[in-house]
């Protein structure tokens, strides 16, 4: 079994964190996706569409401020800004009464809304269990035909970048199982994107190999990502300017506004194997026989894309 798995090229968590992760992102430079501010801040120096702050609180008391600054705002997505797995975040779709409601219905009153922004900032889910910023974004609207694979929360696309290069993505559609929230661990599904087409090719739910949403029945393999080119180029400048060389970055499909960086990560998980039902190995090795020219964005994004389009070239690399 060891065999077949380096023969098809599939990487461990040991493997990604000694020759990929400590090798490559100087850990100096890990706050710049690891704090969500920071990440929006690089982006937005950058002119990278990234979604709207509308508030954050710091401290326990301005709580009652940050409530305050809301009151204007229809909808909403309540995070921690050092959060990871989806673990602490709330999305408001609307008002009801003196409270708010959730994606999927559910009621929030004013004080719970309270309580939970203290328990952020308190640090209940920031990566390190130390204090916390409570932040607010504006709450994207996914594409219809990202929107029409998934019944509630906003789908994204994770890609993985290696210095510079996309080498392998998915799509990660929210269910009723995961709350909305795009992430695997908590039930979301996870399809498999063709980096030469940009089509879902493969799908899972939980490890195991499906076609359709469990939810609603619909087809999400043989599906189209739209503005796909411009996925690819929005992940690639916005890790660019990270300075970290192994990059997983989130791009929502906005249905107004198109590919915007939701966030950035220097552990990307590995599931993403699984979803593409390939490994990565093969093609981080053809990127290091890449690397070392310099090369212009359009370029980098489309030697990535022919990178996974070309297995049989990479089983030889």
């Amino acid at each position: 079994m060891w065999r077949r798995l380096r023969e098809a090229g599939v990487l461990g968590i040991n493997g990604r964190n000694a020759l990929y992760t400590l090798r490559w992102n100087e850990r100096g430079l890990y706050p710049r996706v690891d704090d969500k501010l920071a990440t929006k801040q690089l982006c937005e120096a950058a002119g990278i569409p990234a979604p709207r702050l509308l508030a954050a609180a710091r401290h326990h008391y301005e709580l009652r401020r940050l409530l305050a600054e809301l009151e204007a705002h229809e909808s909403f997505v309540l995070k921690p800004a050092r959060g990871a797995m989806g673990n602490g975040i709330i999305v408001v779709m609307g008002h009801r009464g003196a409270g708010f409601v959730r994606s999927g219905g559910r009621a929030l009153s004013r004080e719970g809304f309270v309580y939970h922004a203290a328990g952020i900032i308190s640090g209940l889910y920031s990566l390190a269990g130390q204090s916390d910023v409570a932040m607010v974004e504006e709450r994207l609207e996914a594409h219809p035909a990202l929107a029409a694979l998934c019944t509630e929360g906003v789908p994204d696309v994770r890609v993985i970048v290696y210095r510079g290069y996309p080498v392998m993505s998915m799509t990660r559609l929210p269910t009723a199982a995961s709350g909305g929230r795009a992430n695997l661990h908590q039930g979301a599904i996870g399809a498999g994107i063709d980096l030469a087409t940009g089509r879902t090719h493969r799908a899972i739910l939980r490890g195991r190999e499906v076609g359709e949403n469990p939810d609603t029945g619909r087809r999400v393999v043989g599906c189209a990502i739209p503005a796909w080119e411009r996925v690819l180029e929005t992940a690639v400048r916005a890790t660019d300017q990270t300075g970290l060389g192994y990059v997983g970055a989130d791009v929502v499909i906005d249905a107004a506004r198109g590919p915007m960086i939701l966030e950035m990560n220097a552990r990307p998980g590995l599931a993403i194997q699984l979803a593409n039902g390939a490994g990565l190995l093969h093609r981080l090795d053809a990127v290091d026989a890449l690397a070392g020219i310099e090369r212009p964005l359009a370029e980098r994004v489309e030697l990535g894309r022919g990178i996974a389009g070309r297995r049989r070239a990479l089983r030889a690399a």
